[in-house]
């Protein structure tokens, strides 16, 4: 919270905000800048707002909004340039549209890239202010920038700043609650003498808008607007950086290293291998039996006795503390399964993030994943997709293409088990045992995946975006900011998750008191028996995993004899029914974000096509894999 004094903090201190908000100002103040600049770290100072804060590209993939005293603040996606080549540069221009005034954060460390964005704003006429962020980085390979050469440059305002320090923050506050914003004067010149005779000043504003020219048929009107910025560039850097060799660093090294093929390829590989340590030994192997064998023994006959001394009712005891009740099995799912999980899987993946690994890893998997017709970048949102499969299909907004963000969805939905599906579906193939089981079963689902990937990337029009990714330098993560992210989103998830397991139990619970799941079972019993060879009551975990995948997880364990339980399958019907629960339907929560994000005609292709995809490979596990046992 803010502590400055009342008198000059411009209604940021804690005194301030405390006051009604009812006279706010009006003024839309629009955060722009380049991936990877601290955007969003001077959005949650200014703010009081929390927004994710990562040292890898895309982090900020929605329009994050914050009213004050002194107006809206409003933090965009960060963008290359001023197109509509992507969502996230089609976002930023809607909101320029309306905009009072535009803060442009360049990195001191990038101002070569960053400043061909700057004089776009100035093109297109908006007020200014120019914020110098992460001055100290830039220090660090010997570059110096002098602000108030910049500032008579552009013809703005120009603060330097420290985001992550909290240096700059207070005179970006003044200079915002001041209105301190110009127009600068210093247009392209290109601009001023050859648009001439666009007459109407909404025409020349809509010409300026696309990264390399206006949007026009002529060629060389685009290259040589493009060209005019890219000197207007140059020309700046010559008047206000200088630099001094320094040598080359450890991290700079490091962070080359794991660019090479091999070396990368390694590190990938052993990145796997702790998640896989982390996930599946240390917190499925361990946490998560400990904390679920402690609530068998202690919670669960508890409550249960609580609810049979609070409620006559059969039908209310069985919905709280029967086989599926809210406050039994919910609660088992919920704490001992899914928390420790998802925590586990967002700290190391905050880890990678704030580390500037990701970025590396696109680049290295870029060449894998252009044969199924992805770039490097789709990395980011697979990866997410292993902790919730509806984080992930957000996160697609990064991607360049509709046919990318189709591609990845589609993969999210049918391959890619959320980390509260992972831990049991480990938990389930060590209880066959054997080497061959992993083995099978990994390549079952990247078979899927890569055959998925393929038959899309030949049926989707268009054609994919090339890799554009900045690469920032290599960072030891900020605890604190670990720390928040991880606790960020697991509150967020949990948010979501707790309330879907509820009505879900208490669904459950209904259908199973009026018969329907024993008619379902019915129904479905020549699919369940004739096609997958599994008990005819499998078709319970089918109903389970239209709900939540993990939930129809946890009905394998019980079958499977790992919840002290009778055992009903065999080791080829426990590896037919993971492979089946892996590729089955999206759950509920991912398939409201499809729907969402894609549009109901995508969503409903996507659902009927992993149901038959899960069964169709299902019955081929079946009748082909027994030579594994």
């Amino acid at each position: 919270m803010w502590k400055f004094d009342c008198r000059k903090c411009h209604g940021m201190c804690s005194g301030c905000k405390s006051e009604t908000l009812s006279g706010l100002d009006k003024t839309k103040i629009v955060l722009v800048g380049n991936p990877n600049v601290g955007k969003s770290v001077i959005f949650g100072a200014i703010s009081g707002f929390y927004v994710e804060v990562s040292n890898y590209p895309g982090t900020t993939v929605d329009v994050a909004k914050a009213d004050t005293n002194w107006g809206q603040i409003i933090d965009t996606p960060g963008v290359y340039s001023l197109g509509t080549a992507s969502d996230d540069e089609r976002v930023t221009l809607e909101t320029l549209k309306d905009a009072d005034m535009a803060v442009n954060i360049i990195g001191a460390a990038s101002l070569d890239r960053d400043l061909f964005l700057t004089q776009q704003l100035i093109d297109l006429g908006i007020p200014l202010i120019v914020v110098v962020n992460q001055i100290d980085e830039a220090e660090k390979f010997g570059v110096r920038v002098d602000c108030e050469k910049l500032a008579s440059a552009l013809g703005v305002k120009v603060i330097p700043a420290v985001a992550t320090k909290k240096q700059g923050i207070f005179d970006i506050v003044k200079a915002i609650a001041a209105k301190e914003a110009a127009v600068s004067p210093y247009k392209t010149p290109y601009t001023r003498e050859k648009l001439g005779r666009l007459k109407d000043k909404d025409e020349i504003r809509k010409a300026l808008m696309t990264a390399e020219a206006p949007e026009t048929d002529n060629a060389e009107e685009k290259m040589m607007i493009y060209r005019q910025r890219t000197e207007n560039v140059d020309r700046l850097l010559r008047e206000i950086c200088t630099r001094e060799e320094k040598r080359e660093t450890f991290g700079e090294k490091l962070g080359n290293w794991l660019l090479n093929p091999f070396i990368g390829g390694l590190t990938a590989v052993l990145m796997l291998y702790l998640l896989f340590e982390l996930l599946g030994v240390l917190v499925a192997g361990n946490v998560v039996d400990c904390i679920f064998t402690l609530l068998d023994e202690k919670y669960v006959p508890w409550i249960t006795a609580v609810t049979d001394a609070w409620f006559s009712s059969a039908a209310v005891r069985e919905i709280l503390s029967g086989e599926f009740g809210v406050l039994t099995m919910s609660v088992k799912i919920v704490v001992a399964v899914l928390l420790p999980l998802i925590a586990a899987f967002y700290l190391f993946v905050a880890l990678l993030e704030d580390s500037g690994y990701l970025p590396r890893l696109a680049v290295l998997t870029d060449n894998v994943l252009s044969k199924i017709g992805l770039n490097g970048r789709a990395v980011i949102p697979l990866l997410l997709g292993f902790g919730c499969g509806a984080m992930g299909t957000i996160s697609t907004r990064i991607l360049g293409t509709a046919r990318e963000r189709t591609i990845v969805t589609a993969i999210l939905g049918i391959t890619v088990p959320c980390a509260a599906q992972q831990g049991i579906i480990i938990a389930l193939l060590a209880a066959i045992g054997g080497i061959k089981v992993w083995f099978a079963y990994i390549g079952i689902i990247f078979a899927i995946m890569v055959v998925s990937g393929t038959v899309l990337n030949k049926m989707l029009k268009g054609k994919s975006s090339d890799l554009l990714i900045d690469l920032p330098p290599l960072r030891l993560p900020q605890l604190k900011n670990t720390f928040e992210k991880t606790c960020f989103r697991v509150v967020n998830f949990m948010s979501e998750a707790v309330p879907l397991f509820v009505v879900s139990s208490v669904l459950i619970t209904l259908l199973n008191m009026v018969g329907f799941l024993s008619w379902l079972q019915n129904f479905l019993e020549p699919v369940v028996v004739n096609v997958l060879h599994l008990p005819a009551q499998f078709s319970d975990i089918f109903v389970m995993g239209l709900i939540r995948r993990d939930f129809a997880s946890v009905g394998i364990l019980d079958m499977a004899g790992m919840d002290n339980s009778l055992r009903v399958l065999d080791n080829l019907q426990i590896l037919t029914a993971t492979v089946v629960v892996t590729l089955f339907v999206p759950c509920i929560a991912a398939l409201i974000v499809i729907f969402k994000e894609r549009g109901w005609k995508e969503a409903a292709l996507l659902w009927l096509g992993t149901f038959a995809i899960s069964v169709g490979i299902g019955g081929i596990v079946a009748r082909t894999f027994g030579f594994l046992f």
